[in-house]
Parts: C-alpha cells; structure tokens; sequence
C-alpha cells in the first residue's frame, strides 16, 4: 500500500466524522494488513502504540492538565485579572490590555491554550461585555491570547516535540518566552488600536476602578501575590518536577489561601482531569505508531527528497514549510501533527542549517495559529460555549489578531535570535 493511499484514507476517515485517534490507528494498521511482508504488522502497531506511552517526559502532561483545571475552579485566573486592571484599566484599552496580560500569565501555569481560554474567558469575558465592549469583540480577543498558553512555558506541545524529535524540553521553554512575549506584546497594540477607532465607555470603566481603588492597592496585592508567584514556582523547577509543584501549589493556595474550592470537589476535578488527558494519550499513542509507519514507509525521506528538489532557496523552503504547518494546524489537533510532521521536516530544515529548538518553536507558533482558526479550532469552540458566539463570527472578528500573529511568525523564522537568544 502507497504512502498516497495512506493519507487519503486518513483524509476520508476525518471527512466522515471518525474521531482522529481512531483514524490514526486505523492507518497504522492498513499497510501491514495488506501486505503481509511489511514490518508493521498489528503486533508492531500495537507495541509502538504501548511504547509511545512509555516516556518519563510525558508524565509531566497530566500534570500540567490537571494543575489547569485546579487554578480555573480555584479562581487563580481572576486574582490575576484584578491586579492587571488596577494597574492599566485606566489607560487607553486597559481592560482588554488586562486580559491579554492575564492569558499570559495563566499560559505560564497551566501549558494548554483550551484551558486558558476556559478559566480566563469564563471570568473576563462577561466583564468585558458589561464594561460596553462588543461581544464578539470579548471573546475573540480571548480565543487569540488563549494561543499563548501553548508558546509561553510550560507548554504541552514543547513537551510533545521534544518527545518527537529528542530535544531538551528545558531549552524548548526558554525559547517560548521572547516570542510568546513579542506575540502579546503585538496583541496589547492591536487592542489600542481597536479601542481608539472603536471607543470605550469610559464611565463604566471608571466605576470599574473605583470599586478596585477602594480595595486598595494593598490588598489586591495581598489577595493576588499568590496567583503572581505561581508562574515563578512552577517554572523555577526542570519541567516534570514543575507539573507535580504546580498541581501541589495550585491545591494548596484554592483550598486554604483563596478557599475557593472544597475538599469534597477534588474527586470531581480529578476525573475532569482524566476525562481530558485521556483523549490526548489515546491520540499521543496512535500518532507514534503512525509515525513509526511513514518512517518505515520511508515517507519523511520522500517527502523531504521531493520538497529539497523543487524548493532549493531557504527562504523559499521555508515560507512552503509554514503554509504547510499553517493548513496542518487548520484540521489537525496540536499533538498529532507534532509527533507526525517533526520527524518529516525536521531534516529538511536541519539540511538548510537551522536549529531544531528554533524550528520547535516556528512549529508550535503555527499550530498555536490553528487554534483560532477553523475548522479545528479549538479555542474558537470553547470561547463559543462561553458566550453562544457563532464559531465563524468569532473566527471573522479574530482576524486581524491572526495577522499579529502571523506577523510575528514570520519575524520567529527567519530570525532566530528570537528564540535562541535566551538559550
């Protein structure tokens, strides 16, 4: 059976509907029951599957998922979000400003760009539609910055391409924070950009600040400093000692110092945690053993073969490489596409000269692009269920933000001191 083959049946699989881990197995399994002299035989699929499970690196993931759901029932997201407003809401678009500082921070604890749209989203977005900004507005600034929980460390994805490629996951993270940084840094611009042509209400913001104000700074920073502390927690340790700190730290401050959430709710938010991760392992084992197919398929050498021959210029190459990770990004989830296209591209882009850390975070970008953008998506679902928003609506108002963000990618790949340049 033909590596075209292959794809198109994988194709035809999500077209009607068959969930990808699903379709990824089905693939696996396909060249070997057809022809019975080709190494991937269902044993071979079934020991990989199991194999690609075995890994020290991946148990930093539940982790890091269950931390997130514990930090959004603890409400450690909004303790964030006060003391951003009490410094910026009064400037110029400050609040959204403030949301998109918020995302960056939760981004830094919980690693899931879903999950910071969930617990950032579900607080700010009734906030910012009651201080006067449009709905679609609200939400899709919240879809975009939720992108930042997979770029700034710790991040998933980083986690799942060092699996895939070998590299250090300590030097992936530090490579994230320069351009998960710049990316919200272009995000602040456009929302004062927006809220100048747009307008603001300025007299319900201002009741906003008052009632912050009459806190005092004082407090706010005494009920906050727990939330501000949590990124340095977590990301002063090596990455799987991180995880297990970040869920013990995010346990202890929502049950004894903000007491948001109860003793009796842990069980619950444990099987939520589950409930997720098990997806994705479902998906991490699939896609390995499928990506231990193509390589006995010899598809990466193919592909890499065919893409050196007809796009020889760098610049060229790799402009062809993002509007493929672009398109990828669109109807694929974050980790299948990793685990698949890293072990194809990498060689190609290693044969130009570039660093596999920097490639790791162009890669991550792109996809973190495919989270706001249909059919996928992600993020766009999840802002939708929080304010009934159309997904295309969202996606339609998303799109100068995409542009940021695209903008940004393109300064990621061709230059590499900014990712490089804290490592």
């Amino acid at each position: 059976m033909s590596a075209v083959v292959v794809f198109i049946i994988f194709a035809i699989c999500l077209i009607i509907a068959i969930p990808i881990s699903i379709s990824l197995g089905i693939v696996a399994v396909l060249p070997g029951a057809f022809d019975a002299s080709f190494t991937a035989s269902a044993g071979y699929v079934i020991r990989s599957m199991v194999g690609g499970i075995d890994s020290f690196p991946l148990l930093a993931v539940p982790m890091f998922v269950l931390a997130g759901i514990l930090m959004a029932h603890g409400k450690i997201s909004e303790k964030l979000f006060d003391v951003f407003v009490y410094f910026l809401g009064n400037k110029r678009a400050g609040i959204p400003c403030a949301v998109i500082i918020t995302c960056l921070f939760y981004g830094a604890i919980s690693g899931s760009a879903p999950a910071t749209v969930a617990a950032v989203g579900s607080m700010t977005i009734p906030l910012l539609i009651e201080l006067g900004y449009e709905k679609d507005f609200s939400t899709a600034i919240v879809a975009v910055a939720g992108g930042l929980g997979v770029i700034i460390p710790p991040s998933i994805p980083f986690i799942m391409y060092a699996m895939a490629t070998g590299e250090s996951v300590s030097d992936l993270f530090l490579a994230g924070i320069v351009p998960g940084m710049m990316i919200s840094a272009l995000l602040i611009f456009y929302a004062y950009y927006y809220c100048r042509h747009h307008g603001e209400d300025r007299e319900k913001i201002q009741a906003k600040m008052n009632q912050l104000k009459e806190k005092g700074f004082f407090n706010i920073l005494k009920e906050s400093i727990w939330a501000l502390l949590s990124p340095v927690i977590v990301l002063g340790c090596i990455y799987t000692e991180a995880a297990v700190i970040s869920v013990f730290y995010s346990l202890f401050v929502s049950l004894f110092i903000y007491k948001s959430i109860k003793v009796k709710q842990i069980w619950g938010i444990m099987v939520e945690a589950m409930k997720t991760y098990a997806p994705i392992l479902f998906i991490l084992a699939t896609s390995t053993a499928f990506s231990r197919v193509l390589t006995l398929m010899q598809v990466p050498q193919d592909v890499s073969a065919w893409i050196m021959t007809h796009f020889s210029n760098e610049i060229v190459l790799l402009l062809v490489i993002n509007v493929v990770l672009l398109i990828v990004g669109m109807v694929m989830d974050t980790t299948p596409a990793i685990l698949i296209l890293s072990p194809i591209l990498l060689p190609i882009v290693q044969h130009v000269g570039m660093n596999p850390i920097h490639f790791g975070v162009m890669m991550i970008v792109n996809l973190a692009v495919g989270f706001v953008t249909p059919p996928v998506g992600v993020n766009l679902f999840v802002a939708s269920s929080l304010t009934n928003v159309p997904m295309m609506q969202i996606a339609k108002k998303a799109m100068p933000m995409i542009g940021y963000f695209l903008l940004a990618l393109l300064l990621i790949a061709f230059i590499p001191a900014i990712s490089l340049c804290l490592l």
